[in-house]
């Protein structure tokens, strides 16, 4: 088959014909991946931000429809449409009996690019090739556990339902889930990407009135306005990007400030911009050696502003998913308006030298078969 592979770090993305796929193992199936988002993190993997083993299929946000189950399988059977989880959520260990499935004891299996077993069913010429997150949906099809399969309705598109496995999941459930947003409250979204518009567009969704959107990228802004940001601030050399921010909110810090870049300049710049006793959500994906210099007692102590880590939108995504497509059933979220581009495989180095210039929310892979 063919398939998009990062032959090794900093390197361009290559398009293999010479791509295998062996058969689903137990607790494993085979999906026919339709459709699969395009993703910074993906970039952050080309890059080395995410350091994961090379060569690897990239892509961790998609949908598809079940081909083939092995043994054990009970949670979907074959022609179940699904949305792929680039989070495992066996519903079984401590932190998924404990409310915190996104933090599931199988997904650190994923740090060895393969399966739950540490293995591969990818080979190119031969030789294993790694999977991303459990996944791969850069290749047209691909063997995933069952807990990263969540079954969804059979009419709904699956270009539209590919984008709730990461960045919808991500940005809405960092406003719903992870952060405390009452109604009326003010917000601050720093990074306006497509994650980011889906932080704003969740914080709409919670009642939050004033929504303000920090880019510097006003192609971004234009697009976060669409998604419910009532103001933005457009981020220029020698401008002060947290006072404009304070003064789009009457001269004071938001309730809620997300980051949604993961840069240490723009987590201060988070920090910076909420109230006392405001709230910092990080969803942005830091590089490992990014540290941050903070006064402690005046960021915790005397102005009791709360940090808190979001990952994967602290989702359950079997609560979650449907959730999410309910609330687009309703008008109430913006799916199809998020794709910016439908692209084949062959162009995913475009795609995502468009991430990087701000000029899409997200491109999307639609697979031939």
């Amino acid at each position: 088959m063919k398939a998009a592979v990062l032959p090794a770090f900093d390197t361009p993305i290559e398009t293999r014909d010479d791509v295998e796929i062996a058969p689903p193992g137990p607790g494993e199936v085979r999906v026919k991946v339709v459709a699969s988002g395009v993703c910074h993190s993906d970039l952050s993997v080309q890059n080395g931000t995410i350091p994961l083993p090379t060569p690897i299929v990239l892509g961790h946000e998609g949908a598809g429809i079940v081909e083939e189950v092995g043994p054990g399988v009970s949670r979907v059977a074959v022609g179940d449409h699904v949305v792929l989880s680039f989070v495992p959520a066996c519903g079984e260990c401590y932190t998924c009996t404990h409310g915190q499935p996104y933090l599931c004891e199988k997904s650190a299996a994923q740090a060895a690019g393969g399966l739950l077993d540490g293995t591969t069913r990818l080979t190119s010429g031969g030789a294993p090739l790694h999977q991303m997150a459990c996944l791969g949906t850069y290749g047209p099809y691909a063997i995933v556990p069952e807990i990263s399969a969540v079954k969804i309705p059979d009419d709904v598109p699956l270009d539209v339902a590919a984008l709730i496995g990461c960045g919808v999941l991500t940005g809405v459930g960092a406003a719903l889930n992870t952060a405390d947003i009452a109604p009326g409250d003010s917000v601050a979204v720093i990074g306006c990407g497509g994650v980011g518009l889906n932080v704003i567009q969740g914080a709409r969704i919670a009642g939050a009135t004033t929504i303000i959107a920090v880019d510097r990228f006003e192609s971004k802004l234009e697009m976060a306005r669409t998604f419910g940001a009532t103001h933005t601030v457009l981020v220029e050399e020698g401008h002060d990007p947290v006072g404009a921010t304070m003064a789009a909110n009457d001269g004071r810090g938001v309730d809620v400030a997300f980051e949604v870049i993961g840069l240490g300049p723009t987590i201060e710049q988070a920090i910076n911009s909420v109230r006392p006793g405001g709230q910092v959500i990080l969803v942005g994906v830091p590089r490992m050696d990014v540290m941050v210099n903070l006064n402690a007692a005046f960021t915790w102590l005397y102005l009791a502003k709360t940090i808190k880590g979001c990952w994967y939108g602290s989702s359950d995504v079997y609560r979650d998913v449907p959730r999410l497509l309910e609330l687009w059933k309703q008008g109430d979220l913006k799916l199809e308006e998020l794709i910016s581009k439908e692209i084949s495989v062959d162009q995913v180095n475009e795609a995502f030298a468009d991430m990087q210039a701000g000029t899409v929310a997200r491109s999307v892979i639609r697979h031939q078969h």
